[in-house]
């Protein structure tokens, strides 16, 4: 289960990090509509992703009620830095046994259980399938901004 689990983790991981490393410093304010993240935010957030995977490992539960604000991060190197922070210690979390991986966990708001699953399919929903979404969303940033996409699960338009 684990060796399934880190090889999925990696693909994305190398792929998500393409689209980091393209983002443009002078543009991290912009957004593609009033109710959009801008660029910096929407980059911070996917830079700090992997770093769910502490409260999801290494916890039963992650309480929405008292999670911290993070800090939006201002140039393209931070949050490529973050990302690979996050992204090694993510990998070194996920050495569980299928046991621990299968345990149960449960994100809250208080009091309240929003819902309950296996730890590796809270992992998976919030940490990789999460990435993938907002890398999305990241790659259209860099489309209409005219910043070359890179391949991701086959050619982009700029890249074979």
């Amino acid at each position: 289960m684990k060796d399934g689990l880190l090889a999925e983790y990696d693909h994305e991981v190398s792929t998500t990090r393409k689209l980091l490393e393209r983002i443009p410093d002078d543009k991290l304010a912009w957004k593609p509509h009033v109710k959009s993240m801008s660029f910096g935010a929407l980059a911070t957030h996917v830079a700090k992703l992997p770093q769910w995977a502490g409260a999801i490992l290494n916890d039963t539960r992650f309480d929405l009620a008292t999670a911290p604000n993070p800090t939006e991060l201002t140039s393209r190197a931070d949050i490529v830095a973050a990302f690979e922070e996050g992204t090694k210690l993510a990998r070194q979390w996920m050495d569980k046994t299928d046991v621990e991986l299968l345990a149960r966990w449960s994100l809250c708001q208080g009091s309240r259980e929003i819902f309950s699953m296996p730890r590796i399919a809270a992992l998976r929903s919030f940490v990789l399938s999460h990435m993938i979404h907002h890398r999305g969303q990241l790659s259209v940033y860099l489309r209409l901004n005219d910043i070359p996409v890179p391949a991701i699960y086959g050619p982009s338009a700029d890249e074979g």
